[in-house]
This record gives structure tokens, C-alpha cells and sequence, in this order.
């Protein structure tokens, strides 16, 4: 038994046995965490549902595909199908008979009000309200809502969003525009990360040199203008579809062809970018020493930790591309530069819509909402994909 020597007399004394453990039966643990470790994708997943905005784009992007894909099927009318009779009808839905806009109603201006009791003229049932009644030179004139569907001889047909000069139906015409719109944005996306990304690791990855004269030539290919190559590329291409004999390149037509060919040669340099500058600040992490130590290749390094690692920014990158892919599709189609007609193009649409802007608002307004709602909706994914992918932004 040992005791105290040196300690204070009253201390001095005491035994072994003088100690025993305080609360000895009850035990002493450590507080246990029962939550379970979150994946990189899963917890941008979760920051990403918090996001109200990118959640509606999202649905609104859904909703978009859903009807570009089923909404020409949904009457009987083709893209293409004309009828000059039915040419200029205003939007008719059902059920919407109180809302002027949705109604197919037209307000005729300065009618001479003793002429409305003509039948011959003005249908039973067609005049739907008189206003800004007024006498000129002893004449009775008025303002005259009518019935336009009853008024040209369709008073039992349905356009949902009306029909243009050619009395072609625009709802199918606007769906399809907006297939071609999207079918034209994401092959475009595809090719660019296809490229985007092989190019800017490899520019990344090397350095140097390399790095040097590969981000040169990407510079260059970002200063061409993109709107005059596309005019360049459709008079070359225009004499050889002529004389081609394939019928998907005749109905693709000089203009689709040359915005393919624009957004693969062009479109990819801000995808390399993004990606090369993701490679430089992972290039030197421990495990691509290692793997570099161990031998590896550096395609074997490029394919199989380089570019894992550089997901989000892709993913980030590609939605950013989109909305750009698809307003410059439709811009070059409303210039005459893109889609070749009868195909529908939301551009062309609007293009159209011009010329009877004032009569005929509803001519823009359809496609000129599709490509507001396209493009912001995708806006909004990617600035919610941003926010949940980018760690400097977590909170």
C-alpha cells in the first residue's frame, strides 16, 4: 500500500479503500449520432429542392416537353394543313367564352349600326356587344364585338390559340415550333459537353504548353461571329441541298443545317473553359498525385478523376447553355436565317406575327410567351443547379 508521503498531515492518513468512484453504477457514455452521412449529389439535392423558383421552372420546363411532344396530337389539324377561309381566327377555348381574349371574339371598328340587322352580313348570333355608338354626317356608327368563329362560318370549331393567314392551326403550330426549339437546344448542349469537356481536360490537365496554344485557338473560336457564319454557311450549303436527293436534308433546309454546324464548331468553347479552369484546381489534389505515382495514364487519370470531379460544373455549364441555344435558334429563324418553312420555328412564328401585330396580337403573343417562358424557366434551373452544386455558396 502506498501512502502519501509528502502530503498534508490531515491526508497523511487516508487508505485505498478512503476512495471510491462518485455515481459509480451509472454509466458514462458518449452522445451517439444517429444521422447518416449525405452524398456530394444527394445533399445538392436537397439544397436544390429548397429552391421554390427552380422547383417551378422546373415543372413549368415539364410541362413544356409534355405538350411539345402530345400537343400537335391533341386535334385533328397538321402544321401545315391551310384553309384561307379560316385565315386570321382569333384564340377560342372552351369554357373561356367570358374572357374577350380566349372568346374568338374580334371588335370591328366603325360599322354603320342600320347594317347589323343584316343577316346576310352579320349571322344570328355573332354580334356579341355594340360600342362607341356615335353619328357621323347623320350616319349611326358603332364599335361591334362579334363572333368571329360564327361570323366566317365555324361557329362549332375550336382554335385554341386561333389560326394565321393561311388558316393553319396555331396551336399545333406553336407546340411543334417549340419541339424544334428544344430538339435543336439540348443536340446542341450534347455535342458541347461531348467536346467541351474531352477538350478542356486535356487543356487543364497538360498545362503548360499545351494549356497555352489549345485556350489560344479557343479564344479564337469565341471571337467569331456566330450570326454571320450561320449567313455564310447557308448560301454555301443552299446550292448543295438542291441538288441532294436526301428528304431529311431538304426539309431541314439551309438554315437548320447551318445552325447545327454553328453550335457544334462554336457553341463548345464555354463549356472547355469552365472545365479546364474545375481540372486546374483538382489537378493537384492528393489523389491525382497518388494515382500519378501509381503509374496510372493520364487518360485513365482524365476519365476516371478528373472528370467525375468536374460534374457540377458541367451540369451547371449545360443548363446555363440552353436558354442561349435556344434564343439564338430563335432569333436567326425570326431573321429568316434559321428553320426553312412550313416547318414551324417559335422565331418564324414571331416572324410572321409582324405583319398583323396590331389586327392580330394573338399571332405574337403565343409564341413570344413560349419563348419567355422556355427561357426563363431555364434560367431559373440553372441558377437553382448553381446554388445547389457550387460549395463556395453553401452556407
Amino acid at each position: 500500500m502506498r501512502t502519501f508521503e509528502h502530503a498534508a498531515p490531515e491526508y497523511s492518513s487516508l487508505q485505498k479503500e478512503d476512495f471510491k468512484l462518485h455515481e459509480r453504477d451509472d454509466a458514462i457514455h458518449d452522445a451517439k449520432f444517429e444521422t447518416k452521412s449525405v452524398g456530394f449529389f444527394k445533399d445538392a439535392m436537397l439544397r436544390f429542392g429548397k429552391n421554390t423558383a427552380s422547383i417551378i421552372a422546373f415543372i413549368i420546363i415539364c410541362i413544356i416537353a409534355f405538350f411539345s411532344i402530345l400537343g400537335p396530337m391533341m386535334n385533328e389539324y397538321g402544321y401545315n394543313d391551310q384553309d384561307l377561309n379560316r385565315a386570321n381566327l382569333p384564340a377560342r377555348i372552351p369554357g373561356c367564352e367570358k374572357i374577350n381574349l380566349l372568346n374568338g371574339s374580334t371588335v370591328l371598328k366603325n360599322r354603320r349600326k342600320d347594317n347589323l340587322t343584316d343577316t346576310e352580313k352579320y349571322p344570328e348570333g355573332c354580334i356579341l356587344e355594340i360600342t362607341n355608338e356615335s353619328v357621323v354626317n347623320g350616319v349611326k356608327m358603332c364599335d361591334v364585338r362579334i363572333d368571329t368563329y360564327i361570323y366566317s362560318g365555324y361557329g362549332d370549331d375550336y382554335f385554341w390559340f386561333g389560326t394565321d393567314y393561311l388558316g393553319r392551326d396555331l396551336w399545333t403550330r406553336v407546340w411543334r415550333g417549340c419541339r424544334i426549339s428544344l430538339i435543336i437546344a439540348f443536340a446542341a448542349v450534347l455535342t458541347n459537353v461531348g467536346f467541351g469537356v474531352i477538350y478542356g481536360s486535356i487543356a487543364g490537365y497538360y498545362g503548360g504548353m499545351v494549356d497555352m496554344v489549345m485556350m489560344r485557338i479557343v479564344d479564337i473560336i469565341y471571337s467569331l461571329p456566330d450570326v454571320l457564319i450561320v449567313i455564310l454557311l447557308s448560301v454555301a450549303i443552299k446550292d448543295m441541298i438542291s441538288n441532294s436527293k436526301n428528304d431529311l436534308i431538304i426539309r431541314l433546309g439551309p438554315g437548320m443545317i447551318s445552325i447545327f454546324i454553328v453550335f457544334g464548331l462554336l457553341y463548345w468553347v464555354g463549356m472547355a473553359r469552365q472545365v479546364r479552369g474545375q481540372v486546374l484546381s483538382i489537378k493537384e489534389q492528393e489523389y491525382v498525385l497518388a494515382a500519378q505515382a501509381s503509374g496510372a495514364s493520364a487518360a485513365h487519370i482524365i476519365r476516371k478523376h478528373m472528370i467525375p470531379n468536374c460534374i457540377s460544373v458541367i451540369i451547371i455549364t449545360a443548363a446555363m447553355q440552353i436558354p442561349s441555344a435556344i434564343f439564338t435558334e430563335s432569333f436567326l429563324s425570326f431573321v429568316g436565317m434559321g428553320v426553312s418553312m412550313p416547318m414551324p420555328s417559335l422565331g418564324s412564328l414571331a416572324s410572321d406575327a409582324r405583319s398583323g401585330l396590331v389586327s392580330y396580337p394573338y399571332l405574337l403573343l403565343f409564341p413570344a410567351a413560349s419563348i419567355f417562358l422556355i427561357v426563363l424557366s431555364f434560367n431559373l434551373l440553372g441558377n437553382g443547379l448553381r446554388d445547389a452544386f457550387d460549395p463556395k455558396l453553401r452556407s
